[in-house]
């Protein structure tokens, strides 16, 4: 009689991810608009594949935005695509990555993944949602990190994440970069803790909705906690790994 042996699927991080990332016109995923936008697959062994685009947002770039990702209005009228074209564009890209079964890694994807969902109802188009439903799934090193450390001091920017877990980061805040640091960054949380590295990605991203939720209620109750900071915690949203619209909400 032949026997057959079952191989156990290699863990998540060792097979192909997908890095999003966004630069845009400031932090508000409700009122802001996209600048440029990255989706770079890598890893299982396979060279990288990068997409990249410039929108022009049809606003005006603010200074500060402009000093943080180097991309003034003037360079984004002259350079950049009509913004509805790019967000249709990189909705496709994530879609096509979502059905080939890749997780998407992207850092604070909360604020992504909401960005390019209000900018796809500004310009009438299918949010992602739309198309992949409940397949997206999700890796957060923001979230990762917080629940493997969660007493650590300091900042947790992506350029905080590269230097404590050694991770190359070659031109922070350009969306490339970010997108591949991301991934990086990920590997490197995944390979150094059996909790992340040996859950199947469809637990783990179960797990990091429940962990947002934690990590988003101990905020804000550190913020109703801390004088001069009560304001702020009304404010403190949990929902991961995207805010839904009000009018799904209401639904």
């Amino acid at each position: 009689m032949n026997q057959q042996t079952s191989q156990q699927a290699p863990p998540w991080y060792l097979g192909r991810l997908a890095g999003f990332d966004l630069e845009t016109t400031g932090v508000s995923p409700e009122r802001d608009r996209i600048v440029t936008a990255c989706v770079v697959q890598c890893g299982d062994r396979k060279p990288v594949a990068s997409a990249t685009w410039m929108a022009y947002p049809g606003v005006e770039i603010p200074e500060g935005a402009a000093a943080v990702h180097g991309i003034t209005t003037e360079k984004a009228r002259a350079e950049g695509r009509p913004a509805g074209e790019v967000v249709e564009e990189v909705i496709v890209a994530l879609t096509a990555v979502v059905q080939s079964g890749i997780p998407v890694v992207a850092m604070n994807a909360a604020f992504d993944l909401t960005m390019l969902d209000r900018e796809a109802r500004r310009y009438g188009l299918h949010a992602l949602t739309d198309y992949v439903g409940q397949d997206l799934r999700v890796v957060d090193p923001f979230v990762l990190d917080k629940h493997v450390d969660p007493y650590r001091r300091g900042k947790r920017t992506l350029t905080d994440l590269c230097r404590h877990y050694q991770v190359p980061l070659d031109g922070a805040h350009d969306a490339a970069a970010d997108a591949v640091a991301a991934c990086r960054v990920a590997w490197r949380i995944a390979s150094t803790h059996g909790e992340i590295g040996n859950a199947s990605i469809d637990d783990l991203h179960a797990l990091q909705v429940g962990w947002a939720r934690e990590q988003a209620e101990s905020l804000a109750d550190y913020f109703r906690r801390t004088p001069g900071k009560e304001q702020h915690a009304d404010g403190v949203r949990g929902d991961w790994p995207l805010i839904p619209h009000p009018r799904t909400e209401s639904r």
